[in-house]
């Protein structure tokens, strides 16, 4: 049976065991996360924490909406057993009737439900297994990632584990964050307590280029769990642009880790250059579903769905 559990009265400590022990568990799920991430979260949960889904919300004019939060890509059913169709479509259906409208993901495990009509679309990110030798994973490198990767290390650029979150954040907001991120001052002081917050709990990880004139070119916020490491969060100079000193970071960590059951998840994107510089280290597209609700009143419906189709996130 799946019941509906107000913020106050969720069990976290057999929640995080169900986030823990889920055979599509992730950081993302932790109670921790999601309470910095979303701040207003509700649950629905499946027998004793069997299963769980997360249900980020805020309100606005007197609605109550599920939204996808900054710096969670994926979401949805995470459980303790393997998921089927109807499971996910029976959590859908479980989404309590004061949730009026929402658009949100789940997660890349999670099977398509039955309830067609509840998919708004898809999302995509890119995954490359670590299992095989460096050799053989460098081997499905393409030509460009590889003249990028021998520019790189003959401009000198070389790999740190000690670089500073803000120096990541302050290079991603002055080259691309000017350019119509909609990240506000809030969001990026989130992000920061966000990377701490992991790094204490030793799920985050830094890895900085720099120029061997000790400039910051690059950096990248890995997030590790459950045998997964996600790409979560990234910055780079315009020095990085001409030295190419991201694919020299990517590259070392792949060849730290090499030979390891773990998987990197680049967190995709819709930015065509980004995807096939994703590809370029021979990852594999992995597709997840956006749902959408709209539980408003006839009249209103056409305007909400309006609404929903030209903001990506909801705030």
């Amino acid at each position: 049976m799946i019941r509906y559990i107000p913020h106050e009265n969720i069990d976290f400590d057999k929640w995080d065991r169900c986030i823990g022990k889920s055979v599509n568990g992730s950081f993302y799920g932790y109670s921790w996360y999601l309470d910095m991430c979303a701040q207003k979260w509700d649950a629905l949960v499946e027998d004793d924490y069997r299963a769980v889904m997360p249900l980020p919300y805020r309100k606005k004019a007197g609605i109550t909406y599920i939204f996808q939060p900054f710096f969670i890509q994926q979401l949805g059913v995470f459980s303790t057993h393997s998921l089927q169709s109807e499971t996910i479509s029976a959590f859908i259906r479980a989404i309590p009737g004061h949730f009026k409208f929402g658009e949100f993901s789940l997660n890349t495990y999670n099977p398509l439900p039955d309830n067609h009509e509840t998919i708004s679309g898809q999302g995509v990110t890119y995954e490359l297994d670590l299992i095989q030798p460096y050799e053989q994973l460098q081997g499905k490198y393409s030509s460009n990632i590889r003249r990028n990767i021998k520019k790189a290390r003959e401009s000198g650029v070389y790999i740190t584990q000690h670089g500073r979150p803000e120096e990541i954040i302050k290079a991603f907001r002055t080259n691309r964050g000017a350019g119509g991120v909609p990240f506000s001052e809030n969001d990026y002081q989130l992000l920061k307590h966000i990377i701490y917050a992991g790094i204490h709990r030793r799920m985050a990880s830094l890895k900085c280029a720099y120029s061997e004139t000790n400039n910051f070119c690059a950096g990248i916020v890995f997030f590790t769990s459950h045998n997964k490491t996600v790409w979560l969060f990234s910055g780079a100079t315009q020095e990085a642009r001409t030295n190419n000193a991201m694919s020299l970071l990517v590259d070392d960590f792949i060849r730290e880790n090499a030979g390891k059951q773990l998987t990197l998840d680049f967190e995709g994107s819709s930015d065509p250059n980004l995807a096939r510089f994703y590809r370029g280290f021979g990852s594999q597209e992995c597709v997840f579903l956006h749902i959408k609700l709209n539980r408003m009143n006839v009249l209103l419906k056409p305007f909400v769905n309006l609404y929903l189709a030209t903001r990506k996130h909801l705030k």
